[in-house]
């Protein structure tokens, strides 16, 4: 292995390897030994000549024979291989001489039908799974958790009260000599957790133990087994001996932890699985189907054939009706329209294509038919690559937190070291000066013993620094921002390109944008009108009517915004009647319009702010500043 690069919020791995010494598969099946699920994702599959498909109609050997046989004869496919049992097939071919819409056709001029296998990118970014554990896992802490919260509460406020009397384990409430009914408690409640509960932390705490690594799980396992163990342990010891006090535990320790981690992880997924949203909105703006025609010779159209977009190959004529998505990148052949390609450039303004022309797939064709010639398919498309950006600049670490997750590998064995060095210390305090130790635990117990106090307080002091040393932070915190960052700023039309760009942001004085709309509205609105005529001749209240009930009918942004602003100003929703509306591209529109003598109010003068005769008043001078 020479290189991984992990993303924990994305939940990817790059891995670069030597593959004289190991492949892929054995890099995935590694990782599954220590402990995690591991799948292979291979990066355009198709573009580089291999293919997946799920083939159904196979009932035995010879049809697997048979398709076998029929692929590998065809030019350009290297190898096929066909399961009958997962009805999966595996071709690698040459993409320069033919593509999955010809293997797929191939197959299915055998009698059987064939589809493209979807991996699909949402795979390895679904925390469906870790949610519903780590609710499950929570949810049965909690259930065991508040009683034994309110058993603590009760045994704080009898200590206080009733010291005299044994506190909250007096002498007639043992269940057995040494055993009283809170700690019989107590302890029901506590290995339900510590053996369920905790079932997750053991798995993974086991597994990174079993490679030589200590991982935040090692610390909560530590934690909980030596105070349950401990808790035990003194019990056994006291109901062996008989003794008429129970002794302290700690069994209120695991429920207690194991509720807040349980939560603690339950909402580190939730988050997780939200800022994912980001790319799934990204990927939904992508085409599912595409319309693939053939062009006759006078560049009729001979036939058409819907399919799914990825089986759309370079050099096809797809034919875009209004109001579609643009499946692929390509080139105007054929039509006239604007196109809606605010989402892929942040464009607020449609753009006009016509004959050799160049779109992007994802944006929204507005009201005219075209015929594209495609130019890039699949994971070539524009949007394909914002959308690998955006991964990418989601799995990419930023500088302090590579420093982070260098220091969270030794936090956890430094921890452990502290842990017992707090132990150690504790007790070596409380022997030479006992009054230090009743200083700092003054709600002890006067019936035990000495040596029995000061262990309990640095054996409490200990378990207190194993419980609350969480690294989680430190590897949390930036990916988090990171990837909330990079997500919503793809969702607002901004591309991060990962933690470096994000980090070295600070240091910015000056931002200059270059897009209309980043920081006007976006849309054209009309700021001025100018008559070219006499107002006697016509009134302006009549050429607002005719001119918005004109532009009502047209699709132009330009007309869109005169017609908007002819109804604010009449105070109208709704014009006269057009009809033979025609829009000639590049010249106007051409229309007749009728009944709208109604919206006239010849009593009143109609004054329309910022209406002017001259040209050169147009537009507006500068005023002088005032002092």
């Amino acid at each position: 292995i020479v290189s991984v690069l992990v993303s924990l919020m994305a939940g990817k791995a790059e891995v670069k390897y030597d593959p004289n010494l190991v492949d892929p598969a054995g890099v995935t099946q590694f990782i599954e030994d220590i402990g995690f699920g591991a799948k292979l994702l291979e990066d355009n599959a198709v573009i580089h000549g291999k293919l997946d498909l799920q083939i159904i109609g196979m009932t035995c050997a010879s049809c697997v024979h048979k398709i076998e046989s029929q692929l590998t004869t065809t030019k350009g496919i290297h190898s096929a291989s066909v399961a009958l049992a997962t009805k999966n097939a595996r071709i690698q071919f040459d993409p320069e001489l033919l593509g999955a819409r010809d293997i797929v056709r191939i197959i299915q001029s055998l009698g059987f039908e064939a589809s493209l296998e979807k991996a699909g990118f949402k795979n390895n970014l679904d925390h469906s799974g870790e949610i519903h554990q780590w609710k499950n896992s929570f949810m049965l802490s909690l259930v065991f958790g508040l009683p034994v919260m309110g058993l603590m509460i009760y045994m704080m406020i009898m200590d206080i009260q009733h010291k005299e009397h044994g506190g909250s384990m007096p002498e007639e409430q043992n269940v057995l000599p040494g055993l009283s009914l809170i700690n019989l408690a107590f302890f029901l409640l506590c290995t339900p957790v510590q053996i369920f509960g905790g079932r997750y932390f053991y798995i993974q705490a086991y597994r990174s133990l079993k490679h030589r690594t200590a991982n935040m799980d090692v610390l909560i396992v530590l934690a909980t087994s030596i105070a349950y163990i401990y808790s035990c342990v003194v019990l056994v010891v006291a109901m062996a001996e008989q003794a008429k006090q129970s002794p302290n535990t700690f069994f209120d320790t695991p429920p207690m932890l194991f509720v807040f981690i349980a939560l603690g992880r339950w909402l580190e997924h939730i988050a997780k699985s939200k800022t994912s949203e980001a790319l799934a909105k990204l990927m939904s703006l992508q085409a599912t189907d595409a319309t693939v025609v053939i062009l006759g010779p006078d560049r009729s159209v001979v036939s058409e054939e819907q399919m799914v977009v990825e089986l759309v190959q370079r050099g096809d004529i797809v034919k875009v009706v209004p109001g579609g998505k643009f499946p692929i990148d390509g080139k105007v052949i054929e039509g006239s329209s604007m196109a809606d390609e605010s989402l892929i450039t942040g464009e607020p303004m449609p753009v006009s294509k016509k004959v050799g022309s160049l779109v992007i797939a994802g944006s929204i064709n507005a009201h005219g038919a075209l015929l594209v010639e495609a130019t890039h398919v699949g994971a070539e498309t524009t949007l394909s690559q914002i959308v690998k950006l955006v991964e990418e600049a989601q799995t990419s670490k930023a500088p302090i937190q590579q420093f982070a997750d260098k220091i969270s590998g030794y936090f956890v064995p430094f921890i452990i070291l502290a842990s017992l060095l707090t132990l150690v210390a504790w007790m070596a305090v409380g022997f030479v000066n006992f009054d230090i130790v009743m200083e700092h635990f003054p709600g002890y117990n006067p019936n035990i013993s000495k040596a029995e106090v000061i262990v309990r307080f640095a054996f409490q002091a200990s378990i207190t620094v194993l419980s609350i040393a969480c690294p989680c932070s430190l590897g949390l915190a930036t990916p988090t921002a990171v990837m909330v960052g990079t997500g919503v700023g793809a969702q607002n039309g901004m591309l991060i390109k990962g933690g470096e760009p994000l980090e070295m942001a600070h240091k910015i004085n000056v931002v200059m944008f270059d897009k209309t709309g980043t920081i006007t509205n976006g849309v054209p609105k009309v700021t001025r009108v100018l008559v070219l005529w006499e107002m006697a001749r016509m009134p302006l209240r009549k050429i607002l009517a005719l001119v918005g009930t004109a532009e009502a009918s047209s699709e132009h942004p330009l007309g869109m915004a005169v017609a908007n602003y002819c109804k604010d100003e009449l105070g109208l929703d709704v014009l006269g009647h057009c009809r033979d509306f025609q829009a000639v591209p590049g010249c106007g529109i051409s229309c007749r319009v009728s009944n709208v003598e109604h919206l006239q109010q010849s009593d009143e003068r109609f004054f329309l702010p910022g209406v002017t005769t001259e040209e050169s008043n147009l537009f507006p001078t500068e005023e002088p500043s005032s002092a």
